[in-house]
């Protein structure tokens, strides 16, 4: 009797924990995996002056600002959204920031390119595991 209790209990506890996120999108994970390449490969460039980029750069922040909107639109997505806020917050030192400095700088070194890019793609990384972790459809009984 006492197995069953826990196993009932374990089993709401699962399906609760569950029901705190979204399930898993492969718009998402498609929009996420293609910005970090074209991000990354932007950021190859800003050893170059930025105005020959000014336009490339602007899709990129485009596209970057879509995938938030798409992530703050999906309900129970918080912690996705909150991952593309930082992202491209100009303010940060991420995406945003790195643009926002390359533009105002004109020209990047290329060891700030390097360290930047890392940081870049970590936190590329991190959205694209949150959503690759999440539940998918087939998954669910």
């Amino acid at each position: 009797m006492k197995i069953r209790k826990m196993a009932l209990a374990m089993a709401v506890l699962l399906v609760s924990a569950c029901a705190t996120i979204s399930s898993f999108s492969p718009a998402a994970y498609e929009q996420a995996t293609s910005l970090k390449v074209e991000a990354l490969t932007l950021m190859d460039r800003a050893s170059e002056l930025f105005v020959d980029h000014r336009v490339e750069a602007e899709a990129l922040t485009l596209r970057v600002e879509k995938a938030y909107e798409f992530a703050k639109g999906r309900p129970k997505n918080e912690i996705s959204t909150r991952q593309w806020a930082i992202l491209k917050d100009p303010d940060r030192n991420l995406l945003g920031g790195f643009l926002k400095r390359w533009k105002a700088q004109s020209t990047l070194s290329g060891v700030f390119i390097q360290e930047a890019k890392g940081l870049v793609a970590d936190a590329f990384d991190k959205i694209i595991g949150l959503e690759s972790g999440k539940v998918k459809p087939q998954d669910v009984p």
